[in-house]
């Protein structure tokens, strides 16, 4: 699989000024697709995406566990009725989401504009595709 520029930088999160400069340097490998347009392979960028991924905000619980799938970041709702609560935190681009009882987002302090830390550890992950590609 190829990416042009631009959907490059919108997979890395940056600006296709930034993707090009990259290309220009050497940082990441470009070549002409059949369009005659600049492309970059899949693979390379998939690399490039994990060997340049920004640092993480530091876990502030200082716990140790065995999820390694940790996101820190701000609450940005909790919304509780009697029995649940459906907390949203904001972890740099992505934005998570869990369920909870009440009681624990109220023993937690849950508010928006609070850190959190969101542990996923789950027997499933399910991952899709984009239509029509194989």
């Amino acid at each position: 699989m190829q990416y042009s520029i631009r959907e490059a930088a919108a997979l890395l999160g940056v600006s296709d000024d930034t993707v090009r400069r990259w290309t220009d340097s050497g940082s990441l490998t470009a070549q002409r697709g059949p369009s005659g347009r600049t492309v970059i392979d899949g693979a390379e960028l998939a690399a490039f995406a994990r060997d340049h991924a920004g640092p993480t905000p530091a876990d502030p619980s200082g716990v140790g566990r065995s999820a390694r799938n940790r996101f820190v970041g701000l609450v940005t709702s909790v919304v509780a009725d009697g029995v649940m609560a459906q907390v949203e935190l904001q972890c740099g681009p992505h934005r998570v989401t869990s369920l909870m009882s009440s009681e624990a987002a109220r023993e937690l302090q849950l508010e928006p504009g609070r850190t959190a830390v969101a542990v996923v550890k789950a027997t499933t992950v399910i991952v899709e595709t984009p239509g029509g590609t194989s």
